[in-house]
């Protein structure tokens, strides 16, 4: 048999295998696509845009207006000939021709009219057909996009409030404001965007080292561990990652005003060491999982790490070993060092191909070498990161396609049989979100709206 006829027949095997998403931002407000622009100007293809000439490259309202999204559609749109190349333009025309039967070339003329349709099939039962026919079982979303409950059987939930490693373009305090910031919230908010620009007062500011417990205390007593199966953060490489004294935090704070590169690293190290230290003392501590490797530019990030950051992380996680952590990365050459560190380090496991990976040839990189380096049940096969089912629907359909290609090279050179490479789908597609996520499997198709 020929390569092409064994990828074809894995492929059409694999829509029949179960996904389990560990990672979106699907919201119940806004289940599926509320119109066009939540499938062409989602952020990665707004930076398609922008790269193209687009001259806004900055995501949309959380919840924009019809105003809003008709502006920037209509601002896109003689710029989509220049990114029919790419495979985020790719996931646009899947969405498309499958969900929606549109097949033509959006244009000045015609782009309302999608937009219509799309928002005629807008709401829950639409979802739930996008995810059943994915074969998404189940999805881990952020805890406050849960909203009123309504749709809590699709959903288990993520913490993501307060990112205490992540840098923000031009800042040095960005820990002790992330921190700081949730000082007077009574339940997890919503975080802080990945761009922060003008900062709001807080009401309660940081400025003793007992501010900074009292402040880790009110968050973790905060926490809803009852309603989350992990805390997600944010790894930045720009930070320095070590052991900090008291003493030196105390220091730092005091130099809040001036802070530069060494306040910022010390700020972070401290309060990412002792958050840590906090979740491990649990009886049954939460799963870390956290990204790394897309660093802030003005509008997005972009891919970039550090060896230094790498062995510093594999320092953490192994001053923590009664807490598991999973790591999403962005940059896929550092993909084999993680891979070495999961092999070392019992507590840690990888996640699927995050932002600056998602593209066919790094998720294809990714799957082949964590094949060959990982035991099944330190690896999970899917995420997709997304903010509607649209999205979500699409991000499988690639993956499929490209786990489909891998596993035919690996057949056909003899590593794997057809048997044992659809078990492998199954086993990081399904298993493994349930033992490394807590993630519980549960049928979009049994759900009625």
């Amino acid at each position: 048999m020929n390569e092409r006829t064994l990828v074809n027949e894995l492929e059409e095997g694999l829509q029949e295998v179960p996904i389990l998403d560990v990672h979106t931002h699907m919201d119940a407000a806004h289940l599926s696509a509320r119109g066009l622009d939540d499938i062409l100007l989602y952020h990665m293809v707004i930076s398609d845009l922008y790269s193209a000439g687009c001259p806004n490259g900055a995501r949309l309202s959380e919840m924009p207006t019809v105003e809003e999204s008709h502006a920037r559609l209509a601002q896109a749109i003689n710029y989509l000939p220049r990114i029919q190349n790419t495979s985020c333009y790719w996931g646009v025309r899947i969405i498309l021709k499958d969900l929606y039967g549109w097949t033509e070339p959006i244009t000045e003329t015609n782009w309302r009219k999608l937009d219509g349709i799309i928002r005629e099939r807008f709401g829950k039962p639409w979802a739930i057909q996008m995810l059943d026919r994915a074969r998404i079982r189940r999805t881990t979303t952020e805890l406050w996009r849960g909203r009123d409950g309504s749709s809590d059987e699709l959903f288990q939930f993520s913490l993501e409030w307060a990112f205490f490693a992540r840098t923000q373009w031009g800042e040095y305090d960005t820990a002790l404001y992330e921190l700081e910031r949730t000082w007077c919230e009574q339940k997890p908010e919503p975080p802080l965007p990945v761009t922060l620009g003008a900062r709001p007062a807080v009401p309660r500011p940081i400025r003793t080292l007992q501010d900074v417990h009292d402040c880790l205390d009110h968050y973790c007593a905060t926490t809803p561990y009852d309603r989350i199966v992990n805390t997600a953060q944010g790894i930045s490489t720009d930070i320095d990652y070590r052991p900090v004294t008291d003493g030196e935090m105390a220091k730092a704070l005091a130099r809040r005003e001036e802070a530069g590169v060494a306040e910022r690293d010390t700020y972070a190290s401290y309060i990412l060491e002792h958050y840590l230290r906090r979740l491990e003392a649990r009886q049954e501590p939460l799963l870390f999982q956290f990204s790394i490797g897309a660093d802030p530019l003005p509008y997005e990030t972009a891919s970039r790490i550090n060896q230094k950051t790498l062995a510093q992380l594999a320092e953490l996680i192994a001053r923590h070993p009664k807490l598991n952590f999973q790591c999403h990365v962005s940059s896929v050459h550092a993909n084999q060092t993680l891979c070495t560190l999961c092999r070392e380090l019992p507590n840690f496991s990888l996640a699927g191909y995050w932002w600056h990976n998602f593209f066919p040839l790094f998720i294809r990189q990714v799957i082949e070498s964590r094949l060959d380096m990982l035991p099944m049940n330190k690896q999970i096969g899917f995420l997709s990161d997304a903010y509607c089912a649209d999205w979500a629907y699409a991000k499988s359909v690639l993956v499929r396609k490209q786990l489909a290609a891998v596993l035919a090279q690996k057949i056909q050179q003899g590593q794997y049989d057809r048997d044992t490479a659809m078990a492998i789908a199954h086993a990081i597609f399904y298993e493994s979100p349930q033992s490394l996520c807590r993630m519980q499997a549960k049928s979009a198709a049994a759900v009625q709206p």
